[in-house]
This record gives structure tokens, C-alpha cells and sequence, in this order.
């Protein structure tokens, strides 16, 4: 993937997607729906005021019958001013503008531009929203938006996972409203929700929230003040028990941005006022610091390198042996549960069984718990070939999950732990830390370093294997 343009201090700027092409200059909102969306739609462009300019453009994937023409255009087009138009192939995307699924079509934005394509899954398979989703993200980066309205399954949570990685915002119907509230309540259970609102709230929020983003930059041009930085993370040590001070500060900056703009908070000031009064701001920072990219077999390259080490991790071990892994920083499970993946492989490619524990450990306790369930929604099938999926995963047509099976699971222990002050696991066959030394200072990387060279074994195959 392309880097997103950087100043000279490696800092990204607005303006470039995710694949470092420049990006529209106002936010495109996605909103997704399926069962009970009508009268969700229908709500909310109500409640857009009349004639206003509102400065970003609506993009609707509904989930919608192959046999029917969508008459969703021109329902929408009687509580709206803007214009309606349902998507043809290569349609640039406009502000003050609202673009619609046709029905049988996939439909993705590049550069700018709305493309459909044949579906490959079959009707009641395919996950329209998470495959727009997730390119709104990699075309559009801070400026995406997605929404979640009502509607059956789980389609929208991986689409809203990929938003959330490139700090875009999220909003979800309030699940009382709802006529259905299966996707919502899938969305609300990944905790990358910003704000569960009826249809009705969600245009004057959307506006607060683009109004505030045109006034800021969405990354800090000067360091924050180092003092006010301090209150923060006394702040979060004090409610959490976490200890954030040795983290990098660009990181940090974003995310404190972020939350101030969510806020419609202008200085920092009136931030940490806000975060004493309200606790609540307290946990939702905390877990804004945790946000993690994941996916199962995340970076191919990645795996392909774990792949070839395997022998050597092998190497000497004798029936009735124990594999012993640590995942550090598993968030919630897709990375681990790749790993065992390829421990099973491998010992099916070589005929021979052994013991494989996996400890896999993160400091979110709702990570850990989404892990420990091994249920995912129907979205992850794009990450994972086909003949993988029909192996360790078992499909529940109701919920449209993937539960992992039971041989897999069974491999891994999971649990809360702080790689930093934790005592670390040992004897172990191999350490996988990946996308989490990026986020600490170089004096607190000087101290985990030497925690993992403790939990290797002394002697043959012992790895560490990371992308620091």
C-alpha cells in the first residue's frame, strides 16, 4: 500500500487517501441499511434542513431484492432537496449530492468515483455494505464516514472496523427505533461506535461534526503542551490502571484530537475539564488509544515469513511435545487464531501431531472477551480463501457469522495481561508482536525487548517474529 503524504516530520496531511491519491475535499457519508431501512432513510434526510448546503455527499447501500427495481431514489427524493440519483458505472462523487446502490451490484469508490461490479456470492451471502465500507476507507481515509441503520445480520462491522483504522467516525441507529436491530447491535458490540442516535439526530450531529473538522486540522502541526499531556494520562492511570506516559506522542495527539473534535471540544484545556467530569470520556480516550487494525492473516508477506520459520520451530520436538506461542496484543483474536491456523497446517503437512498452546493477551478487556467467543461476522470471508473458511470455520445462516472450530480453539488461552508491568509468559517456541512497539517511545521498547528474549527457550527454535 502507498503511504499517505507527510510533511518533512512525518506527519500525515489531509487530502490523500489511504493509497496516496488526493482525495475529495469534503466528507462522503456511506449509510447502510437493510430490513426496516425505509423508514430510517426516510428520517433521516427528513430531518436535513431545507436548502442548506451541508457540505458532504450521502452514499446509501441498501441491501436489496435482484428481482425489483429500486424505487429508493425517488422515495428519498421527497424528503430531500439535494440531488438523487441512483449509481451508473464511474459516477464521480459530488457534495450536497446522494448516490444509490442499484440492485445486483457490488459497488466500491475510487478516487473519487463510484464503481459497481458483478457480485461473486450469492443473494443472501454477499455483504454489500462492509465491501463499500471498506473502500470508503482506503479512498476517502479521515473523511469517511459510515453509517449503520437498521437491518438483519451483521453486514457493515468489518466495513466499520477498516473506517475506524484510518480514524474516520461511525454512527449507529439507536437500537430502540429499530425495526431490526441485528446489524446495529453487531456494529455497538465492536465498541468503534461514536454515537447511537435516532435517524432523526444523526443530519445536525453529522453537521456539528463536519463543521468542526473544517475548523481543525486532523493532525497536530505543533507537539501538545507536555503538561496538559501529563494530566491526561494521570487521568487514564488513575481509571484504568494503564500508563500511557511512554507512548508516542503523534500517536496520542491524533487520538486526543480525535475525541476533543467528537466533543466539539477547541482547546486542550477544556478537554481534560471535560474528562473530570465525565468519566465516561475517561474510558472511551482509553479505548480510543487501544484501536487496533486486525484481520485474519493481516499482511500477507507477514505470514508467507511466519511460514517459513515453522520447520525450524518444529525442529527437534518429539511426540507428546508441546508448542507453546505467545500473541501479544491479540486484540480481538483474528491474529491468533491465524497462527494456530498454520500450526495446524503445518502438522498436517508433515503428519505428525503435537500439543500447541497459544497465550494470546491484550489490556482490552472487551478484545479479550470477542476473542474468547470466537464468533465473527459473515464480512471476514474476504480475508480468508475459501477452502480455509469451509475448514475452521463453522457458518450460522441466522446470524450470518463464522464461529471458529472447536480444534482451533482449543489451542489458545486467552487472557488480560500488560505486556509492560505483566509478568511474561516462558519457555516459549515462539513470540509474535506485531503493530505495537510502533506505538511506545524508544526507552519503553528498550524495556519490552528483553521481556520476550526471557520467554524464548534457550537453544533450537526459538523466533521472534514482529513488524515493529
Amino acid at each position: 500500500m502507498t503511504k499517505k503524504r507527510a510533511d518533512k516530520s512525518g506527519k500525515k496531511l489531509l487530502g490523500y487517501t489511504a493509497n496516496g491519491e488526493e482525495n475529495l475535499p469534503f466528507p462522503v457519508v456511506g449509510i447502510g441499511a437493510s430490513a426496516g431501512g425505509l423508514s430510517a432513510f426516510e428520517s433521516f434526510f427528513s430531518a436535513i434542513p431545507t436548502g442548506s448546503n451541508i457540505n458532504m455527499a450521502f452514499v446509501l447501500v441498501q441491501h436489496l431484492s435482484p428481482d425489483h427495481k429500486s424505487i429508493l431514489g425517488e422515495i428519498i427524493q421527497r424528503y430531500t432537496t439535494m440531488k438523487v440519483f441512483e449509481v451508473t458505472d464511474g459516477v464521480s462523487v459530488e457534495i450536497n449530492s446522494v448516490y444509490i446502490i442499484p440492485p445486483s451490484h457490488d459497488m466500491a469508490l475510487l478516487n473519487g468515483k463510484l464503481q459497481l461490479l458483478e457480485p461473486t456470492a450469492a443473494h443472501g451471502f454477499r455483504l454489500p455494505i462492509d465491501f463499500f465500507f471498506r473502500s470508503l476507507a482506503q479512498d476517502q481515509a479521515e473523511r469517511a464516514i459510515g453509517i449503520i441503520l437498521s437491518g438483519t445480520g451483521s453486514d457493515g462491522v468489518q466495513g466499520i472496523r477498516a473506517i475506524k483504522a484510518v480514524e474516520g467516525m461511525v454512527m449507529v441507529q439507536n437500537r430502540g427505533s429499530c425495526e431490526y436491530d441485528g446489524m446495529p447491535r453487531s456494529a455497538i458490540e465492536t465498541g468503534l461506535v461514536d454515537y447511537e442516535l435516532l435517524p432523526s439526530e444523526m443530519p445536525a450531529k453529522l453537521i456539528e461534526y463536519v463543521r468542526t473538522i473544517s475548523k481543525k486540522s486532523k493532525s497536530f502541526t505543533t507537539p501538545t503542551d507536555e503538561n496538559a499531556l501529563r494530566k491526561i494520562f494521570i487521568l487514564l492511570r488513575n481509571q484504568t490502571g494503564h500508563d500511557f506516559s511512554q507512548y508516542k506522542p503523534s500517536t496520542i495527539n491524533r487520538r486526543i484530537e480525535r475525541r476533543m473534535v467528537l466533543n466539539q471540544l477547541e482547546t486542550i484545556d477544556s478537554y481534560i475539564k471535560y474528562m473530570q467530569q465525565t468519566p465516561s470520556e475517561i474510558e472511551a480516550l482509553f479505548y480510543e488509544l487501544l484501536i487496533g487494525v486486525t484481520n485474519f492473516f493481516r499482511d500477507k508477506d507477514a505470514f508467507k515469513s511466519l511460514e517459513l520459520v515453522l520447520s525450524k520451530i518444529f525442529s527437534g520436538k518429539k511426540i507428546g511435545d508441546t508448542i507453546r506461542v505467545w500473541s501479544v496484543g491479540c486484540s480481538t483474536g483474528e491474529e491468533a487464531y491465524s497462527i494456530a491456523i498454520l500450526l495446524y497446517e503445518y502438522m498436517q503437512k508433515i503428519k505428525q501431531n503435537f500439543s500447541v498452546q497459544i497465550f494470546a493477551t491484550d489490556i482490552d478487556p472487551h478484545a479479550i472477551a470477542v476473542a474468547r467467543a470466537g464468533v465473527y461476522p459473515g464480512g471476514i470471508a474476504a480475508d480468508i480463501s475459501a477452502r480455509r473458511i469451509a475448514h475452521f470455520f463453522t457458518f450460522d445462516s441466522d446470524s450470518q457469522r463464522y464461529r471458529i472450530n472447536k480444534n482451533i480453539r482449543d489451542m489458545l488461552i486467552f487472557s488480560e495481561q500488560n505486556v509492560i508491568k505483566d509478568p511474561p509468559f516462558s519457555k516459549l517456541d515462539l513470540v509474535v508482536c506485531r503493530n505495537l512497539l510502533i506505538y511506545m517511545n524508544a526507552d519503553l521498547q528498550k524495556r519490552v525487548i528483553p521481556t520476550f528474549h526471557y520467554a524464548l527457550k534457550e537453544g533450537g527454535g526459538n523466533t521472534l517474529f514482529g513488524k515493529f
